[in-house]
């Protein structure tokens, strides 16, 4: 009996013990044992935890010299003492300024649009329930990306701005955290994949409470973009293409594991271009692109013209590729918003889903036959 009591004893110091360091040890396991919620996405991370989550963003531009850490707390929650250093946001948001228009969609999507405050250069903005907050003042002109309007931000007082940068040297960005405003870093544009982009839509899911919701939606692009996929698994390549128009004396040719290049491959089209290695684009010589490109049973030009006519207009010697001799011409940025703004620009990378059906359309038009061009348009 006495045995039993000493063991009794010894277990009471052994549980007393640790409740004293329960805080401590939870904090570690928490940390060290939540899954990634995110799967395509390289430059993004959510680990949620019970009241708060970790937002992690990385390379948010090319050769970033950090990577940040955001801690989405709900009200009441308690948060480790480990990611105190880190920018709280208290969620859910109820008012936000974003400074892509490819981030408007997000929130479209999600039934949160009503929460957007400021936008940089408003014409830019094509959706047309957004532009109808706009023109009801409910959404403000902020200025413009690299000059944001402090003063009008300070009056506006969003709860977060999202915004990006292009390179190490970010001095608005620096501003704007010094007049108090909370400012998170957001990297979409930095992705390569198609699915990779659309997901972000998660973030935006997480700062409004809609996890669920932003879950369902990504699933649905993903199921539809497979479902695209698996449309043309046995079609061959065959179809050469041409991407891009000339800007001023260069051409700028989309590499072999940029965003476009994906689409085409995925399409089942032959990208000319398919073995230049690297994401981003290289600038070549008009003479350059018509001794390789010339024969290219099709192109997809760069730019808002709705006629073969027009992009006559705009360099004569775009007549010389059999692509516009035989009017196999086709543009993803003619359709514009009402104040200018390019749709596939917005809202393409949210839609991935769409932009391959429409790649698949242009070259195996055979196995979409019900399907209507989304963002692609051909020239007449």
């Amino acid at each position: 009996m006495k045995n039993y009591f000493y063991k009794m004893l010894f277990v009471f110091f052994l549980l007393t013990l640790v409740g004293c360091k329960n805080n401590e040890k939870t904090d570690s396991v928490k940390i060290t044992t939540a899954e990634n919620t995110i799967k395509y996405a390289s430059g993004l991370a959510i680990y949620e935890y019970d009241g708060y989550s970790v937002v992690k963003v990385t390379n948010p531009w090319p050769d970033a010299n950090k990577d940040f850490t955001y801690v989405l707390k709900e009200k009441n929650a308690v948060v480790p003492d480990s990611l105190q250093q880190h920018l709280s946001i208290q969620v859910p948001l109820q008012s936000i300024v974003v400074t892509s228009t490819t981030n408007v969609p997000f929130l479209e999507m999600l039934g949160v649009e009503n929460k957007l405050v400021g936008f940089p250069h408003t014409d830019y903005i094509s959706s047309e329930k957004t532009r109808a907050l706009i023109d009801k003042g409910l959404v403000k002109n902020v200025g413009q990306n690299e000059k944001l309007n402090m003063e009008q931000l300070i009056e506006l007082a969003p709860e977060l701005i999202v915004t990006f940068g292009v390179d190490n040297n970010n001095p608005m960005i620096q501003n704007l955290e010094k007049s108090g405003l909370k400012v998170m870093i957001q990297g979409d544009w930095m992705e390569q994949s198609p699915l990779g982009k659309a997901e972000w839509i998660k973030l935006y899911a997480a700062l409004f409470g809609k996890q669920k919701e932003g879950k369902k939606l990504f699933d649905d692009i993903v199921k539809n973009y497979n479902q695209a996929l698996d449309s043309v698994k046995n079609s061959k390549a065959e179809t050469t293409v041409l991407y891009g128009s000339m800007y001023q004396d260069q051409w700028y040719v989309a590499k072999g594991n940029s965003w476009v290049a994906q689409f085409l491959r995925d399409a089942k089209a032959d990208y000319l271009w398919k073995d230049l290695e690297g994401t981003g684009s290289l600038g070549l010589s008009f003479e350059n692109i018509l001794d390789k490109a010339k024969n290219a049973g099709c192109w997809i030009a760069a730019g808002p013209y709705k006629t073969l006519a027009e992009l006559e207009e705009s360099n004569p010697h775009y007549s010389q590729f059999d692509a516009f001799k035989k009017k196999n011409v086709y543009t993803f940025e003619a359709k514009l918003g009402a104040t200018g703004g390019t749709v596939y620009y917005e809202s393409g990378p949210s839609r991935p889903d769409l932009v391959l059906k429409d790649f698949i359309k242009i070259f195996h038009p055979e196995l979409l036959p019900d399907y209507t061009l989304t963002f692609a348009q051909k020239l007449n």
